[in-house]
């Protein structure tokens, strides 16, 4: 399960209103808790793809490394990412699956002719072989 504040999903909102029809990106940063993962914030990442991001993003190692640090320096963990699907549904693709890593959080936001639609979190099996769904909860509302 993964809690999501109010706040934090409308940013991850606009910030797939804006780069669309690219895809956006950003990190989760948060505390792993008995109940799951609790977001605290949102950090927006630069899409490292210069190719394809109408449907493909890449975060690189010093973006990757400034969220960590970023997570570190106010006492949270990275818990995963976000990015946005433009003109798909909020599922991951096989080239999601390929470049994920199985102990994060995949929050995927379905941004249609420019709008924001469906939000979805996925989490990566330890064999690699498939996205399992999580739970996506407003925060303060986990029973």
């Amino acid at each position: 399960m993964i809690a999501l504040p109010a706040s934090v999903l409308e940013q991850i909102r606009e910030h797939g209103r804006q780069a669309y029809p690219e895809e956006c990106c950003g990190a989760l940063l948060g505390l792993v808790e008995a109940e799951g993962a609790r977001v605290a914030r949102a950090e927006r990442l630069e899409n490292a793809r210069k190719q394809e991001r109408r449907r493909r993003y890449s975060v690189t190692p010093q973006e990757y490394l400034r969220a960590e640090r970023a997570a570190a320096a106010e006492g949270l963990t990275l818990l995963g990412f976000y990015h946005s699907h433009p003109d798909h549904p909020a599922a991951p693709s096989g080239y999601d699956r390929e470049h994920a890593l199985p102990f994060f959080h995949y929050v995927i936001l379905n941004v249609s002719s420019g709008e924001p639609g469906e939000v979805a979190s996925w989490v990566l099996s330890e064999d690699r072989g498939i996205f399992d769904r999580e739970p996506l909860v407003p925060a303060g509302t986990e029973e």
